[in-house]
């Protein structure tokens, strides 16, 4: 789930006629099926409905769940989706006040919801060779996913977090494997950190795939370019700034 800057009221405003009607031609019925609260403001959260049977699904690709209006909707990567059953999971993280975080929380078992997917947000297929994912809370349903997608591949997880020992106790419940966590730190040291960390990845012909926070992103991927990693071997989605409620 990516951070929200806005303040916004717990009770999501009911659709107008318009957003009824594009919710019923656009978007797919789900219900909470199961809510897994595995640390602090991480909230494991499982849906499921018919509408979501049958549908083509890759690791990487996000869905839109509307937040009581098909004009405000947020992001989510879901971390797995199961066609036949009609059932799908994602890992929220709750962060700030805004609509998001507050749907994440007051969820409840059997509330319905909208969403609208999935649909491409990264697309890893062309990256060869062992993959390292860097990002931060938002990134770690999809770490879960790309390890799952293909259990023979090397997949190395770096993120940056809040709280460690809560980062820890959720790779620990998805049983994520290699995990690297990076304490955020006031002078963004812990950056300087991770990129201690990127030439012996590079020299091991990893492809990279960079996430999280648009400031993060960039600065890595500048990073990578001057260790010479070409840009097919680099994939990239800023999903939040500092002051935007996210950025798709």
């Amino acid at each position: 789930m990516m951070p929200e800057a806005e303040t916004a009221s717990r009770t999501a405003k009911a659709p107008g006629r318009l957003g009824k009607a594009i919710i019923r031609l656009l978007m797919r019925r789900a219900r909470i099926a199961a809510i897994d609260d595995i640390a602090d403001r991480f909230r494991l959260v499982t849906l499921e409905g018919d509408a979501l049977q049958g549908v083509a699904w890759l690791p990487g690709q996000k869905v839109q769940v509307a937040m009581g209006s098909a004009f405000v909707a947020r992001t989510y990567t879901p971390i797995e989706w199961n066609a036949e059953a009609g059932r799908t999971c994602i890992l929220g993280y709750a962060h700030g006040e805004g609509p998001g975080s507050a749907w994440l929380r007051d969820l409840r078992l059997g509330d319905e919801c909208d969403l609208f997917g999935p649909r491409n947000s990264l697309d890893m297929r062309p990256l060869h060779g062992p993959l390292v994912l860097f990002g931060d809370e938002t990134s770690i349903g999809l770490g879960y996913a790309l390890a799952r997608q293909d259990r023979m591949r090397s997949v190395s997880c770096h993120f940056e977090v809040g709280d460690k020992a809560d980062a820890e106790q959720v790779a620990s419940a998805l049983d994520l494997g290699t995990v690297a966590l990076f304490a955020r730190q006031g002078d963004d040291a812990h950056l300087a950190q991770m990129e201690a960390t990127l030439p012996s990845l590079v020299q091991a012909e990893a492809s990279f795939i960079l996430t999280g926070n648009a400031g993060t992103v960039q600065r890595l991927r500048h990073d990578l370019k001057r260790h010479g990693v070409a840009s097919n071997r680099i994939v990239t989605k800023a999903y939040w700034a500092p002051g935007k409620t996210g950025l798709d």
